[in-house]
């Protein structure tokens, strides 16, 4: 039996053929091996960045495996994009949570996250060996392959996040709101504004019974989670003069604590914190930067290339550490909360709200910097345009296209 395995091979977020059946009762926590084992699997095939990832997520954890029903899935979706850092992984990371404790949380994290961060950090140590040509045609058609993946992903997510006028409405203004102001807290508050405003103009949510679940997080550990959270944020740059290992960590998690919308947004703050001191150069940071549309997984881990273009699989996994640890202090932090509040009508539609502005924050992403990175002559719209109807209608897995592109870029 293959069930369990992602269909949407190209990475379209939320399509699925009808509503997903109601899961099973919620049980005590399960052995974390499952969760472990289902979350490598995503890790080798979720290509498209965090708008397809939530959509593997969706069918692997809602239609196939059953481990949580529809409301349940999109309140935490939700409540992960209100966080700074990926939201994908922090999705990850609450499904094995709730599935196995803390411990399936660690390890669904760790089955989502190796594969692409094994796989950068060998490409960091052929471009320590032979360095990298910055100008090469393969690496320009990893750039054109990801306008294609991404933009399939926000088509998809639009379709169930922002169905109708007043959500699709919001998701424009957020839009245009984040490309006129590029701004990280630009961001935060176009999200706490369109969630205000879905309070008022989404329509009320239809009485359904909350599924709740058993969790393994009780509100002493949430609380100590947050305040650990708020201390390495604010200790951390005083120690950045104890060596470089200090100097590496607080950058690292300074990024994954204060980036939101996760994805492509991460990369210029990124490149202000290693290629303006030095520590990695603006033609391998671009290398990397081409070769991790190309993996499965979170972008969060083109940190691991990073660390390891400075310092070896030693640097990677220190790097790869920083920038994911916020990401546990914040939904360990939150889960004791979240319960109890997604049962209220109102912050229902605030997160209806919230998820059109996600839309739309998306949709700037994919102009700038996806798109403006990587088209600019006829033949590179012609190649994107190739690349997104093989995904969206010839169903090709993401890596056949991403391949493709990058050897179609290379003859040119």
């Amino acid at each position: 039996m293959n069930d369990d395995r992602p269909a949407m091979a190209s990475g379209t977020a939320y399509e699925a053929a009808g509503p997903a059946p109601s899961p099973p009762p919620p049980a005590a926590p399960q052995s974390p091996l499952p969760v472990l084992w289902v979350a490598l699997r995503l890790g080798l095939t979720s290509f498209g960045g965090p708008a397809a990832h939530l959509g593997y997520f969706h069918d692997t954890y809602v239609h196939r495996r059953r481990w949580l029903d529809e409301a349940t899935y999109a309140d935490l979706v939700a409540l992960c994009q209100f966080l700074p850092g990926p939201a994908s992984s922090q999705a990850g990371i609450a499904i094995g949570t709730l599935r196995a404790g803390l411990l399936g949380g660690v390890l669904a994290w760790v089955g989502f996250t190796l594969p692409s961060a094994v796989a950068l950090v060998l490409l960091a140590a052929g471009v320590r060996a032979a360095g990298v040509d910055a100008g090469a045609g393969w690496l320009h058609g990893l750039k054109l392959a990801a306008v294609a993946v991404v933009a399939l992903a926000v088509w998809s997510m639009a379709r169930t996040l922002a169905p109708d006028r007043p959500r699709a409405s919001l998701a424009i203004a957020a839009a245009i709101a984040a490309l006129l102001a590029p701004h990280p807290l630009v961001q935060v508050a176009v999200i706490l504004a369109a969630a205000v405003a879905g309070r008022w103009l989404t329509p009320a949510p239809v009485a359904m019974p909350v599924t709740h679940h058993e969790l393994p997080v009780s509100r002493r550990v949430g609380a100590v989670c947050l305040a650990l959270f708020a201390l390495l944020l604010a200790a951390l740059p005083l120690l950045r003069g104890a060596g470089h290992d200090a100097a590496v960590f607080d950058a690292f998690f300074r990024t994954g604590a204060l980036v939101f919308g996760g994805g492509h947004v991460v990369l210029p703050l990124l490149q202000a914190e290693v290629v303006e001191p030095g520590w990695v150069s603006t033609e391998a940071f671009t290398a990397g930067y081409g070769a991790a549309q190309a993996v499965p997984g979170p972008l969060f881990t083109f940190a691991a290339y990073l660390g390891a273009v400075m310092d070896g699989v030693r640097g990677a996994a220190l790097a790869t550490a920083a920038i994911f640890l916020p990401s546990f202090l914040l939904v360990w932090g939150a889960m004791p909360w979240w319960q109890a509040l997604r049962a209220r009508p109102a912050l229902q539609q605030a997160l209806r709200g919230a998820g059109a502005a996600v839309v739309g924050l998306l949709l700037a992403a994919l102009y700038d910097p996806v798109w403006t990175s990587a088209v600019h002559a006829p033949r590179d719209l012609a190649l994107v345009l190739a690349a997104f109807a093989l995904l969206a209608w010839w169903r090709l897995p993401p890596w056949m296209v991403v391949a493709g592109c990058a050897l179609v870029a290379a003859l040119w």
